[in-house]
């Protein structure tokens, strides 16, 4: 026999509601990697205002398998974005998407009318569309991050050529452009390492590269949306220089070559040892 429902069980049940993944402010909800993607620069948002901070999001890139459905999801969810502060913006191509989010980090230029403390960013491509952009990456990533924007760069890579011409992975792309790569393994690792790439590319001025595979896109689980879930923890083994390693104005390419090699990735690899991102999951 099956066993009553209590009447609270019921009532809850009864309230349940695909929004829940974008409007709850708290609990449980529903979701797929793609929603998962959505329900990020809301969190972050969140994340924001509780520590007294007026921030916004931008989101730009061009669609591809297995991010194909991601423009339609933001697309869908535009009112929660508008009450986050969050714009989305497809672009042309990948390219110039890279450029519209490079400049949503060029606010740290003009303080004096500004209306945020800061805007984080996503940019999003399919692995070849990763390619392409190279260039572009690599120009924005060594100019860059605001210390409260920071930019994600999603890449939706096919390794089996399910839909594209070439099997392809877009690590070692991220990795020559100089971007850290986060690699989540389920739906709850988008949220939680989308967190910790926020954070990490705001400490180290860095873009922070996600990988993103079919399997984690395209499934659904039951994901913790505490928008205090996430416990960062600041480097203490890590001395920053008077100068920072954000993004600044004039800077000369060779200063911002020497400072990502001597400063902003020995920052980030601090980070990555403060909160434990590599560590054995099965020894």
């Amino acid at each position: 026999m099956n066993a009553p429902v209590s009447e609270s069980q019921r009532k809850a049940l009864a309230e349940v509601s695909l929004n829940d993944r974008y409007a709850l402010a708290t609990g449980r909800a529903f979701m797929s990697g793609t929603h998962a993607l959505v329900r990020l620069p809301m969190l972050q948002h969140v994340r924001d205002a509780q520590a007294g901070f007026r921030t916004a999001g931008f989101i730009s890139g061009y669609r591809g398998s297995p991010l194909g459905n991601y423009d339609q999801a933001l697309w869908e969810a535009a009112p929660f974005l508008k009450a986050h502060e969050v714009v989305f913006q497809p672009g042309i191509n990948e390219e110039l998407a890279v450029d519209a989010v490079w400049g949503s980090q060029q606010l740290e230029f003009d303080r004096a009318s500004r209306k945020f403390d800061g805007v984080f960013g996503i940019w999003y491509g399919k692995g070849p569309g990763v390619d392409r952009s190279s260039d572009a990456l690599k120009h924005a990533n060594l100019s860059g991050t605001a210390p409260l924007g920071g930019v994600i760069a999603v890449a939706g890579d096919d390794h089996l050529s399910k839909s594209s011409t070439l099997a392809h992975q877009s690590d070692h792309t991220f990795i020559a452009c100089g971007l850290p790569v986060f690699a989540p393994a389920n739906v709850q690792d988008i949220i939680d390492l989308g967190l910790h790439a926020f954070a990490l590319s705001r400490y180290a001025g860095v873009w922070a590269g996600m990988k993103t595979v079919q399997e984690v896109i395209e499934c659904a689980a039951s994901i913790d949306l505490d928008p205090q879930r996430v416990r960062i923890v600041m480097p203490h083994d890590f001395e920053m220089p008077a100068a920072g390693v954000n993004i600044r104005w004039p800077d000369d390419p060779l200063a911002q070559e020497a400072r990502m090699m001597e400063v902003k990735w020995p920052a980030a690899l601090a980070y990555v040892r403060a909160n434990r991102l590599n560590h054995n999951v099965i020894a």
